[in-house]
């Protein structure tokens, strides 16, 4: 059995899964926002109520939203940005007793996907995390890609390729202090600023997705093309088997149907379009792949 903690930025999940993958345990708890000592209580009381269930473990395995520096021990990158210049590992373990594997959600995300998901199978996955944030993670023969850095995988803080002079003047300001990053212009709330600079309402990206409004399907357009351009980059460098897409921005049908021809026409290869597929696991893919992780 392998325990896997999911540290999201409104949610903490905990599930247990057997050798086989099926689920035996599964817990969910708001994320206490900007608290860094209620987040590090709350992760080890979800680690205590999974031995409850199931005994002590060795290890469990967490992904966090941002990794840890392999120059100082310190959480760095994490849009939860209370998470950033903590020990994160060293105080989830003094409050669990337990060794913990701390690894990168959309390593998590990618390896779940990769192991028995929609990449199964497949010699090279990118998984993508497109929601709040815009995240990657690479697997290669279901092994974890991380790098020397740990950022592996991290597109969304790439700039927006093949900027048109009108984006460079509206280049959003990220919050990694950087204007004009991926993420900034392919989240979800990105998509919902680019409606309301194009004279649009206060809408969600769902709703925009949604709507048959003229200025909406404007805005998607827009919003597809830019995830395009910023696919066929890594396409370009990594020719992945299959692109797994997650996070809130996946539940977007359109994108299985509009991104296949766009990526291929910005990318290098004209030969076939990548495979882009819906995740299998739906937000559970991050807090499957902490539990493949776990200390053994």
């Amino acid at each position: 059995m392998s325990v896997g903690i999911d540290m999201g930025g409104t949610k903490i999940e905990a599930v247990a899964l057997d050798a086989s993958g099926a689920e035996i345990f599964r817990e969910r708890r708001p994320t206490p926002r900007h608290d860094y000592d209620a987040t590090v209580k709350l992760v080890a009381e979800l680690a205590a109520a999974a031995e409850n269930r199931l005994g002590p473990q060795r290890g469990i395995g967490v992904a966090i939203p941002g990794c840890i520096s392999p120059k100082t021990g310190l959480i760095k990158n994490a849009n939860s940005t209370w998470l950033n210049g903590k020990p994160l590992a060293a105080d989830l373990a003094a409050a669990t007793g337990r060794e913990m594997a701390l690894i990168n959600d959309a390593n998590c995300f990618v390896l779940s996907e990769a192991t028995d998901g929609a990449g199964q199978g497949a010699e090279v996955v990118f998984g993508v995390i497109a929601g709040t944030g815009v995240g990657g993670g690479v697997a290669v023969h279901g092994r974890v890609l991380e790098g020397g850095h740990r950022l592996a995988g991290e597109w969304g803080h790439n700039p927006l390729p093949g900027m048109t002079v009108e984006e460079w003047h509206e280049a959003p300001l990220c919050y990694c202090g950087k204007r004009g990053c991926i993420e900034s212009w392919c989240s979800g709330p990105a998509l919902s600023e680019d409606f309301k600079r194009h004279g649009g309402s206060e809408l969600t990206a769902d709703a925009i997705s949604a709507s048959d409004h003229p200025a909406a399907k404007a805005a998607m357009a827009r919003w597809t093309d830019r995830f395009a351009r910023a696919l066929a980059t890594v396409v370009n460098i990594l020719d992945p088997d299959v692109i797994v897409l997650g996070g809130g921005l996946s539940n977007i049908q359109s994108l299985y149907r509009d991104l296949p021809p766009l990526v291929e026409r910005h990318s290098f290869s004209a030969e076939a379009p990548t495979r882009i597929v819906p995740n299998k696991h739906g937000d559970s893919s991050g807090v499957r792949g902490a539990a493949w992780l776990a200390p053994k």
